[in-house]
């Protein structure tokens, strides 16, 4: 079976692409270690893979041993809700550490792989890579910043697929603590569940070879 990576596998969205994945290739999760990643790589049969995208040394060294790869899917990030003018610069750096500098890291570690299999890389980016986000600045910029990454990607690597996924708001402990922030109520119904993003996601993964979508565009289907 073809191999994937997914970056922050253990997470809410994570671990759902790891599922829909898994029947069709033997998956690398990988992500800080933790009870849930190691329950998950038990579940679905899967290597754990290490990896913390704020400290790049560790994790280029490891991709660098890996020979051939058929899909990365860069999933990992963080966000920190705040109004720009009272934003920490320190979670700037954060955001950008992991949502932007760690991916370019290991997506470069891991082109000889990528190449070798002609390989896939997808980005789970954001509607808020597409149009800004109040009380997202840093995680914003972050998402176009990674949107431009993709874009460059897909430019200079013509081997390659490169996909850029932007869900809308997904029923995740991160949706949770923006609407915390938010003030608002949480209403899980009015997001997208995981499991719909992680099936898309695997869609675009099964797409015939022929075919190159640069750009998916996910949003909660409106009922009347």
């Amino acid at each position: 079976m073809p191999t994937a990576l997914i970056t922050g596998a253990a997470g809410g969205l994570g671990s759902t692409i790891a599922v829909a994945l898994a029947p069709t290739h033997t998956l690398l999760l990988a992500g800080r270690p933790s009870a849930q990643l190691d329950a998950l790589t038990q579940h679905l049969g899967a290597t754990a893979w290490p990896l913390d995208l704020a400290d790049t040394d560790p994790a280029t060294a490891a991709a660098r041993t890996i020979a051939e790869l058929d899909v990365l899917v860069h999933n990992a990030g963080v966000a920190f809700p705040d109004r720009l003018a009272d934003s920490s610069v320190d979670d700037w750096r954060t955001t950008f550490e992991v949502n932007v500098i760690g991916e370019v890291a290991l997506t470069q570690a891991l082109l000889p792989a990528l190449r070798r299999a002609e390989g896939h890389v997808l980005f789970v980016n954001s509607g808020a890579g597409l149009n800004v986000l109040a009380g997202m600045a840093s995680y914003s910029a972050s998402k176009f910043a990674q949107r431009a990454f993709a874009d460059s990607l897909r430019a200079e690597e013509p081997a390659l697929r490169v996909t850029s996924v932007h869900p809308g708001r997904i029923d995740t402990e991160m949706q949770r603590r923006l609407r915390e922030f938010e003030g608002g109520p949480y209403e899980a119904s009015a997001y997208l569940p995981p499991e719909t993003v992680a099936q898309v996601i695997a869609d675009v993964v099964a797409a015939p070879p022929a075919a190159h979508l640069h750009e998916v565009i996910v949003r909660p289907r409106v009922k009347n």
